[in-house]
């Protein structure tokens, strides 16, 4: 599915980003994030983040969506097409170096993420990145 920027419903990931956010785990830093996606196969999926005791093992939102994005059965390599990831107050967030690294694997050079600064592909938010590619053309 190649979607492009205005085929993507922005203001409806927003919104389920923000449920999403509502249910985060986070009482050890008091900043609960909502994460929402586009996937290939058309499902919009959610996370948030689940943070622990032991800070180190805490799950981002962009974790929890990665993970969302191969449960309940689904069959195949879906991908993440666009991605919208919340504060507390529903505005956009960037996501962290780890979690762009994770959306990267997930949705690739073209996934499109909502930044602080509007709409940019991964190519943009995480240039040079280091993928599956360079596993295969390195050996």
């Amino acid at each position: 599915m190649e979607e492009t920027l205005g085929e993507i419903d922005w203001a409806g990931l927003r919104a389920a980003a923000r449920t999403a956010m509502g249910r985060a785990y986070a009482p050890y830093s008091g900043f609960p994030v909502g994460a929402a996606a586009l996937t290939s196969d058309g499902r919009v999926i959610t996370g948030c983040n689940v943070e622990n005791a032991s800070y180190g093992v805490g799950l981002c939102a962009e974790c929890s969506l990665v993970s969302a994005l191969y449960g309940d059965g689904v069959t195949g390599r879906p991908r993440l097409v666009a991605v919208a990831v919340v504060d507390r107050n529903g505005d956009p967030l960037m996501p962290c170096g780890r979690c762009r690294q994770l959306l990267y694997e997930h949705g690739g050079p073209g996934l499109l993420l909502e930044t602080v600064r509007g709409v940019r592909p991964m190519s943009e938010v995480l240039p040079d990145a280091f993928g599956p590619h360079d596993l295969t053309a390195r050996s």
